[in-house]
């Protein structure tokens, strides 16, 4: 990768993590409001971490640590570089302050801006490769960074905003677009990333798979078509359920969507990132678990794509729709279908599959601390594709492979049905 081109991605990936930060005051970006969730100061500051441990230390001789506890403070799950602080106790991180975090994120990006100047243009180096995997790991917490602040701010009776409500729908519609199925033929298809540009270790290699003739929902699930399950009792009817699912439903005492709350003068409204809002019964529902998007689908008589499924079809799709950088950072309706391919196999919410997130025949974690990113992880959750309103544009790709437990619910999460061809 062209130095250049390697330092302007370096560049607009940390100003981007910076503005995202800028609403926060030092009190917002230090709570946490559960284990799953980071303060906001903690991403700032392990992202900082990342380059400092990752690059600086090892390819700028002349780099002065900033502060000698910070690799212990900051370290996420790295258990080859050392102990670091318990993860559920980060909020309790009342210092280092916001201002003193910022000064270490400049402090970082003073040294960086040194090495990549040494880089040759036509760098191939680990140090590169590095710097690239940085800056796609700190976009990754850009994402976090937002659902982690809506679950904080959800917790607060103020419902506070993070931000205003802009911009303004052009034309709110609550009337969805129908909902039907694109029939595909199966066979032997090819999954997973190429090499070809940049990709995590989790999507390679490219290898082929069978798949069985399917059919493919045109559109997301939306709010409306929820209500309908609702109302139906699907959170009462155990037939629906995975049993772990059942189980963890009737413990967390599920009934709704998480965020949605009912409004005797509203109706149901949820919290959003623009504080609670009504809902919009044609976008797509959103915070919810695989359990219950497993659950819906069964109700709805379908089921979930397989990650090869869903993969097949959206490698014939624009990579477009609505990412972070339209400013809703909220789900939108589909447009109206234009295409022969799906609406919002990008953009809006992550969609569940039935694929574990397991690795791919011939998976190899990279050497070194780094292969510690994604291949412990293969156990015990399940993947999405996509992306979301909050991930970053130009962040996700066809073969992009999302992951969490079955049971999270705080991430921008949806459904999208699938059925067998017969």
């Amino acid at each position: 990768m062209p130095a250049f081109t390697l330092a302007g991605l370096y560049s607009h990936t940390r100003a981007t993590t910076a503005a995202l930060a800028a609403p926060l005051s030092d009190a917002d970006a230090t709570a946490q409001s559960m284990t799953e969730a980071s303060p906001a100061k903690w991403h700032l500051a392990h992202t900082s971490w990342f380059f400092e441990t990752m690059v600086l230390k090892a390819g700028l001789p002349s780099y002065q640590e900033f502060h000698p506890q910070f690799d212990y403070l900051f370290n996420s799950y790295y258990e080859s570089i050392g102990e670091r602080h318990a993860r559920p106790q980060r909020g309790l991180l009342t210092r280092p302050s916001l201002d003193e975090v910022r000064a270490y994120r400049t402090h970082v990006d003073d040294a960086m801006t040194r090495m990549l100047a040494q880089l040759a243009s036509h760098d191939q180096s680990e140090f590169a490769k590095l710097i690239e995997l940085g800056c796609h790991h700190e976009q990754q917490h850009q994402e976090l960074l937002l659902t982690d602040i809506l679950h904080l701010f959800a917790q607060n009776p103020l419902r506070p905003a993070y931000h205003e409500l802009e911009p303004p729908l052009a034309q709110p519609s609550s009337t969805p677009t129908p909902l039907n199925y694109t029939a595909y033929e199966g066979g032997l298809v090819t999954m997973g990333h190429d090499g070809s540009g940049f990709a995590f270790d989790c999507e390679t290699p490219a290898h082929p798979v069978y798949v069985q003739p399917w059919r493919l929902a045109n559109r997301l699930i939306t709010n409306a078509e929820w209500q309908e399950f609702m109302a139906d009792g699907g959170y009462q009817n155990p037939l629906l359920w995975l049993s772990d699912g059942w189980a963890y439903a009737q413990q967390a005492q599920w009934q709704a969507p998480a965020y949605w709350q009912h409004d005797p003068q509203e109706g149901w409204c949820s919290m959003t990132l623009a504080g609670m809002q009504p809902l919009n019964p044609a976008a797509p529902v959103c915070h919810i678990s695989l359990y219950e998007a497993d659950a819906f689908a069964r109700w709805a008589g379908a089921r979930l794509p397989t990650e090869a499924e869903w993969e097949t079809v959206a490698r014939a799709a624009p990579l477009q729709g609505n990412f972070a950088g339209s400013g809703f950072l909220r789900p939108l309706p589909a447009p109206p279908l234009t295409q022969d391919h799906p609406a919002q196999l990008f953009g809006d919410v992550w969609e569940w599959t039935s694929s574990a997130f397991s690795p791919y025949p011939g998976f190899r974690p990279e050497p070194g601390a780094v292969g510690e990113y994604n291949g412990k992880f293969m156990s015990g959750q399940y993947v999405l594709r996509g992306g979301s309103c909050v991930t970053p544009d130009h962040h996700t790709r066809a073969t992009y492979r999302n992951f969490f437990v079955p049971s999270a619910r705080w991430q921008f999460t949806g459904v999208r049905l699938a059925m067998d061809a017969a």
